[in-house]
């Protein structure tokens, strides 16, 4: 896989991003504790890692997103941002699932690791774990 997505200006890019929209939520004060100190190579494995889990929602992308695979890779992504980033909430998760979806970069970036329809079937199935608990 070719995750040159996460170069290291684009990573700057979404961190000046993300903090402009939260930088006063308690989320993202928690985020700059666990990535303070981190090297541009730590940052840019988590980024891949992740990329990985939405290259394994791709493999199931033609299937149901309500299906114990897709809810148990839902999960795993919750839980690979708490530990990595920030504690993610159903609020939280909710959101970036729609994030996913919206179109533009981000959408971009997940169907290119995953596939056409990568980052749509991921916020189906996001939405429907929010919608269970």
């Amino acid at each position: 896989m070719d995750f040159s997505a996460f170069d290291t200006k684009k990573m700057d890019e979404y961190a000046a991003k993300a903090k402009e929209a939260w930088g006063n939520t308690p989320a993202y004060r928690e985020f700059e504790q666990k990535t303070k100190g981190q090297s541009k190579a730590e940052t840019m494995e988590a980024g891949r890692q992740m990329m990985v889990i939405f290259a394994e929602f791709g493999a199931t992308r033609n299937g149901d997103p309500a299906s114990p695979e897709a809810q148990a890779l839902v999960r795993k992504l919750q839980g690979f941002i708490s530990d990595h980033y920030y504690t993610c909430t159903d609020q939280i998760l909710s959101g970036l699932g729609q994030m996913y979806a919206a179109g533009g970069e981000m959408t971009d970036n997940i169907d290119r690791y995953g596939g056409e329809g990568t980052a749509d079937f991921a916020s189906r199935a996001i939405r429907i774990f929010c919608e269970g608990q």
